[in-house]
Formats: C-alpha cells, sequence, structure tokens
C-alpha cells in the first residue's frame, strides 16, 4: 500500500475518520468557570514531527522504553495507523507538553507543573495515584505505573535536552520525521517552521496550546 502525501486536508480528513482520540474534558469556556487558568509560560522547545517521513516503525517508542525502563510493549509514544483515500500513514501521539493543560488542573495535589522551559512535569513524590489527570488529558498520553503507583508520560527527556542533547525519541527516529529544537531562537529550523504555519497542532480545538507540533504541508 503506497504511502499517503499529508497535506493538512488530509490531516484533518484522517482524525475526523478514525476518532481514535476524543476529548474528554470540557470546553474551554467551560473549563474557565471551573478552574483557574494558571499563567502561561512561553515554551523554549518543542518538538515537530514531520508526518511525510513517520514510517510508523516505532523506533522512537522502543527508544522511549527503553530510556524510561518501561516494560515490554509500554511507551510514552503511541503511533496510530491512519488511512486517507485507500493510502496509509501514521500518527505519534505524547504528551503534547501543553501551555494550557487540563491535566494539572484536575490534579488534587498539584503534581504536575511546568519548568521555565515550558516541560509539563510530574512531580512523583506528590502524586497519589488518583488517575484524575489521565482521564482529563484530551490526548490520552498519561499511563499509571502500576508499581509505584503514579502517574508518568514523556518529560522530552529534559536531562540530555539541558546537557546539550536531544530527547531519545527524536535520536532514534529513523527516518528523521523528529525535528526538536527552540522556539525562542527565530534562527532555528523549528522556529522557521513553525512560523511557516506548517507546523499545526494536534485538535487545536481543544485549546491546549500544545509545543508538540505536525507538520503538515499547506496546499
Amino acid at each position: 500500500m503506497g504511502k499517503v502525501n499529508i497535506t493538512r486536508r488530509n490531516f484533518i480528513k484522517g482524525l475526523a475518520a478514525t476518532g481514535v482520540i476524543s476529548l474528554i474534558v470540557p470546553s474551554l469556556s467551560r473549563r474557565k468557570e471551573l478552574f483557574s487558568i494558571p499563567k502561561e509560560i512561553a515554551a523554549k522547545y518543542a518538538l515537530i514531527i514531520d508526518l511525510n517521513k513517520c514510517v510508523g516503525c516505532g523506533a522512537c517508542a522502543d527508544a522511549c522504553r527503553l530510556r524510561n525502563h518501561l516494560p515490554e510493549g509500554q511507551s510514552f509514544i503511541k503511533i496510530y495507523r491512519k488511512e486517507t483515500n485507500g493510502r496509509e500513514w501514521f500518527l505519534p501521539v505524547q504528551c503534547q507538553h501543553c501551555i494550557i493543560q487540563p491535566c494539572a488542573w484536575v490534579c488534587p495535589v498539584n503534581a504536575t507543573y511546568t519548568t521555565e522551559e515550558g516541560v509539563v512535569l510530574i512531580n512523583e513524590a506528590r502524586c497519589t495515584g488518583c488517575k484524575y489527570c489521565l482521564v482529563a488529558c484530551p490526548y490520552q498520553a498519561r499511563i499509571l505505573n502500576e508499581k509505584t503507583g503514579t502517574a508518568q508520560k514523556c518529560w522530552l527527556c529534559l536531562d540530555y535536552v539541558l546537557g546539550g542533547g536531544e530527547p531519545a525519541c527524536v535520536h532514534a527516529c529513523i527516518p528523521g520525521a523528529r525535528l526538536f529544537g527552540r522556539k525562542d531562537d527565530p534562527n532555528s529550523e523549528v522556529a522557521k517552521l513553525i512560523a511557516s504555519g506548517k507546523a499545526v497542532p494536534l485538535h487545536p480545538e481543544f485549546g491546549t496550546k500544545p509545543n508538540i507540533l505536525y507538520y503538515v504541508p499547506i496546499e
């Protein structure tokens, strides 16, 4: 089966056709009534996934599993197979490191927080394993560690990043579908791609302002 050329139209059509990810939190206007919205942090980093390069090989998910010592078959990255006009393509999904965070609002112990780099993390020492954040995440990107009883998710391998490296999934991507860099550097490839309008969020209607974006050429 040939690989489809992913355009913005195919991207939206593919999401609507399968409905793998569903909105499970109230609308943004309703959430404003339920929760206080924290001051936004201008994220320094962004990860852009080129859907025309992703072949669904799973190398990113495997690297994530090994890096985070997760059980066999478990990863912070899920890869969904999509089909548009009889052609297949793949959609990798992980924590979107959102600026607007339903997962943080529902946490009764404030275990979810955002670093000054704009990376969303979980304080496992505080987490009680109530699973509220797992349900509130509209991207279904969190898992529960059965051994520790705490919520876990992608943390962009922040220790590698602060040391001058890149997330394990980016390093492992064989076709080079993952581009990681600084949003606050106008000369970076990431910043240029975002400025071009070709890097778009997954389900922008959720209103979460993700820092994980997808390269979708404009038709």
